[in-house]
This record gives structure tokens, sequence and C-alpha cells, in this order.
């Protein structure tokens, strides 16, 4: 529901369809996808797992969706180059609870690939979005959302864990 609920907006706002669409932290491709099916011009995926590209590779073909998946890390220097100029960027990147500020290097990028992101956040952390991005974007949009992690990491001391997120949408500043 959480990347449905967030592919709706970008697409409502004429982000996706017939766009050149970007997925940083792309995982096993659910944004990917659903960006690709609805419609979007060219979709790349990145993402640093393999193994993860591997199974996003097989749901692409499953359902028919055209997307290109690039195995990289999101800080390799080389990446802006690879994934080319995009429309928009889609991403779901580390909140920062493990490792502090892990979602800095995905807005980064996401600013330099991209005049419109679309990402998710840890609900409350929006003042701190605010600050880190006040002098390349704003912060035009700004949902709350329910999301549910099922236990997939080691650090998981839950079966399900249930929090409130915030979907934001960046424009960069032109």
């Amino acid at each position: 529901p959480l990347a449905a609920r967030l592919l709706y907006r970008a697409l409502m706002k004429g982000d996706i369809e017939g766009k050149h669409v970007c997925d940083l932290g792309s995982g096993t491709g659910v944004l990917a996808i659903g960006a690709a099916l609805l419609g979007a011009e060219s979709v790349k995926g990145v993402e640093k797992d393999p193994n993860a590209v591997l199974v996003a590779q097989e749901n692409a073909a499953l359902l028919g969706a055209d997307v290109e998946f690039i195995t990289a890390d999101i800080q390799d220097k080389t990446l802006p180059e690879k994934i080319g100029p995009c429309d928009t960027v889609i991403m779901n990147p580390p909140f920062g609870a493990q490792k502090i500020h892990a979602d800095r290097p995905f807005v980064e990028l996401a600013l330099t690939a991209a005049p419109v992101v679309y990402s998710i956040f840890n609900a409350g952390s929006t003042p701190f979005i605010k600050a880190f991005i006040r002098k390349r974007a704003e912060v035009a949009e700004q949902v709350g959302s329910a999301f549910a992690i099922k236990r997939t990491f080691a650090f998981h001391t839950r079966d399900v864990l249930e929090f409130e997120v915030e979907i934001l949408r960046l424009v960069r500043k032109q």
C-alpha cells in the first residue's frame, strides 16, 4: 500500500507517465516496476545487493515491465553518469535508525539526478530533511502514512513493526 500511495501521488502530479524515472535503492524493484507499469518512458533501478537485483529482474520479467536494473552502491561517484538524466526519482532510502544519516547520500544523488524526488522518510524527520536540502530544494508536498516492516534483518527484534512515515515530494530549486 505504501509503494502504491507514493506512485499514485507521483502519477497524479504528472511525474511518472512519459517520464524518465529512477529508483534509488530499488531492492526487489517494487517502485521501479510500478513506475514502468504506470507508463514511464524509461525506468532505471539502482541497487547494491546483486541478489536483490536478480529478484527485481525476475519480478519485472514476470510482470512484463521494462526496467533497467543497475548493480551499484549509491556512493559510487560514476553513478550519475550510469543512470543519466532523470525527470523523477522515486525511493525508499534507509531511514538512518541503524546508521545515522544513511539517507543523506540518497537525497544528495536524487537531487543531482532529477528535478523532482519522491521519497519515504521516518515520520518526524521532515524538519531535518528541510534543513538538509534548504539550499537545493524544497518540500513541495508531505503526506503521512503507516508502514509495516516484516523481520528481515538480524537487528529486527519483532516479527512485524508498524510505524509512521512521510512521503515527501522534493522539488529542486532553479
